[in-house]
């Protein structure tokens, strides 16, 4: 049995848009190498695999006001996975809720921007994440309370493969289908890696998707490193969420993202034990490198194909 895949999504998105979220995937990724080096080590294959689902959120999908990170509107993104901070942090320096300034200070003594995800230090940290299993119990309870208060705003959850491991997980997906809780949507990060090995290795976790459907989800399953394919799962996701007339008390979404470790980095992408990297002192020079190459090599393919 295949997972099974939503396919009533709205139009490809235009490549305007796409280009306008790819240019800031770049730039968490970019960002997320500055802070690494700051340390010499971390989450760094995390953050630059994890880039394209977070730019999607915050350069085009989620709802939120810079100057004010506690406004009431504002869509919810909960770090569950709370070492994946790294990547958050550059993130919302992208989208302008921490100084770009504030990222040289990660993980240093008195800074906002711990190496694990905390809420009281950060602003936009919805949650200090980390504890594996218990981001989606809490994206539960927020989604009840939300709607008890008669609040529209939507809850993204991010969890990790290795993080479907616990048992919480799936409690709390059962609990959000029992309830009908249309404005959730989780993304997996599915990097086949965590702290004990091979995703499958440690415990075999497919056919994933059938799974979230036998829960009562709607399942996407998509490239995470493929920002088209991002945009037009989340637009999915987001627009057929609730189907009551905006109550939002329709079926959760999930958008399982398959991505790539170190993504835009070869250097990173071939080691083999990726999941906390230490990165000696001159091998970083070598990964802003590569990344800018890659991008340029990207520019240069989509402009020969316009002038084709």
């Amino acid at each position: 049995m295949t997972s099974p895949i939503l396919d009533s999504r709205p139009r490809a998105a235009s490549a305007a848009r796409r280009a306008a979220v790819e240019a800031a995937a770049h730039r968490i990724r970019r960002n997320a190498l500055f802070m690494g080096e700051v340390q010499g080590q971390g989450y760094v294959g995390q953050a630059l695999g994890a880039a394209d689902i977070l730019a999607c959120l915050y350069a085009d999908q989620l709802r939120f006001r810079p100057e004010d990170p506690q406004w009431e509107g504002r869509d919810r993104f909960l770090l569950s996975t709370g070492h994946y901070a790294i990547g958050l942090y550059a993130a919302l320096a992208e989208a302008g809720i921490i100084p770009i300034e504030e990222l040289e200070t990660y993980g240093s003594d008195n800074s906002r921007l711990p190496m694990s995800g905390m809420s009281t230090y950060t602003p936009g940290m919805e949650i200090s994440g980390g504890s594996l299993g218990h981001g989606l119990t809490i994206a539960v309870g927020l989604a009840l309370g939300l709607r008890h208060r008669g609040n529209p705003a939507r809850i993204v959850n991010f969890l990790s493969d290795g993080e479907l491991d616990e048992g919480s997980t799936w409690e709390a997906a059962m609990g959000a289908a029992h309830h009908r809780l249309g404005r959730l949507t989780a993304v997996v990060d599915i990097n086949a890696l965590q702290a004990d090995g091979a995703t499958a290795g440690v415990l075999r976790t497919e056919p994933v998707g059938d799974k979230w459907a036998a829960c009562g989800w709607r399942v996407f399953r998509v490239d995470g490193n493929d920002v088209g394919a991002l945009l037009e799962a989340f637009d999915a996701a987001f627009s057929e969420a609730g189907d009551d007339g905006g109550a939002g008390e329709g079926a959760p979404a999930v958008i399982l993202c398959d991505t790539k470790v170190g993504r835009g980095v070869p250097l990173l992408e071939q080691r083999e034990k990726a999941h906390f990297m230490r990165i000696e002192e001159h091998e970083w020079s070598i990964c802003v490198e590569q990344l800018e190459e890659g991008r340029a090599a990207r520019e240069g393919q989509k402009h020969q194909e316009e002038q084709a």
